[in-house]
């Protein structure tokens, strides 16, 4: 009997998994969409106001990430609230379910959390003397977004019916993150723009590491090669990497035999955007300058007797 009456008591058309699926989705979609656009908000932050302390390496990479994310995960978060917005309208018990006031209850919780710590961080940045314009962008950022989720969800979990503000709520966010979106495209570029800088950063690796079979090749034979194809190595399998784009040789060019100087050239697609040093070091072997325009570009190096010895003369510990 008391199964019956609790049987009675669900509203037709109930569906507490369907239910779960929809809230969950709409809010992890939400917290993924707003910390995505903050962090795009940053990067853009990070671009027009540089910090000469902190060289920002792989802005273009995390800006494509967050334009990428935004592209695929807001329209989901849109796409699912209008759904559970159509499923109030026909089911008002859904609404008041449990499943979904205790999430909102959650996400004002945690947005209350951030709002509080956002701005007790910019008061004891500022007490400090740090207060930068960098850093009160981001913050500003942070509070607007926040913000603007608090004030919708607490207005919307009072209410007993959708309202329009739903409508101005989906539009209005849609608007601003559109234009982060499109933003974002003038300085990580198209798709074409991307595969040609992919191009010349192999460009560079091939050249770096080009660079240190030419040392290894003097330290072990105390000259110049003549060609790359010298530096072919049948045990350990080395072999002068090929242009990707063109599969033609890099130039190789000894410009003063004695002094140890010599060129290595390659033709690049767009100019270095960001600072671009080798990839990687061995020992103590120092790092190398690898900024380029476009066109063919040739990069002089000199090896130091002194810092790369020949093997021979190396003091073995």
């Amino acid at each position: 009997m008391a199964k019956e009456i609790k049987k009675a008591s669900l509203p037709a058309g109930r569906n507490l998994p369907r239910d779960l699926f929809l809230h969950l989705l709409a809010i992890v979609t939400l917290y993924w969409s707003s910390i995505t656009f903050v962090a795009l908000v940053w990067q853009y932050i990070n671009k027009l106001f540089p910090d000469v302390l902190n060289y920002n390496y792989g802005l273009t990479e995390a800006m494509r990430f967050f334009v990428s994310s935004l592209i695929i995960v807001f329209p989901v978060f849109i796409l699912v609230s209008w759904y559970l917005n159509k499923i109030y309208a026909k089911e008002s018990a859904v609404r008041e379910s449990k499943i979904r006031k205790w999430l909102i209850y959650f996400t004002l919780f945690i947005t209350a959390l951030v709002i509080i710590v956002d701005l007790v961080t910019t008061i004891n940045t500022f007490l400090g003397g740090e207060i930068t314009v960098r850093f009160i962008l981001k913050a500003v950022s942070v509070l607007f977004v926040a913000g603007l989720i608090f004030g919708y969800y607490l207005n919307d979990v009072r209410r007993e019916k959708p309202t329009k503000l739903a409508k101005y709520f989906a539009w209005g966010s849609s608007a601003i993150i559109l234009v982060g979106i499109i933003g974002a495209f003038f300085i990580v570029g198209s798709p074409a723009t991307a595969r040609l800088m992919q191009f010349d950063m192999q460009k560079v690796s091939d050249l770096t590491g080009v660079q240190w079979e030419v040392v290894k090749y003097w330290q072990s034979k105390e000259s110049l090669p003549k060609s790359l194809s010298d530096l072919e190595d049948k045990i350990s399998g080395y072999t002068a990497p090929l242009d990707p784009q063109t599969n033609q040789p890099y130039e190789y060019i000894i410009t003063d035999s004695e002094n140890l100087s010599f060129q290595l050239c390659a033709t690049f697609n767009k100019p270095s955007q960001e600072k671009v040093a080798t990839p990687y070091y061995i020992g103590a072997e120092i790092s190398q300058n690898w900024n380029h325009g476009i066109g063919r570009v040739c990069f002089d190096r000199t090896i130091d007797k002194d810092l790369y010895p020949p093997f021979e003369n190396k003091n073995i510990q």
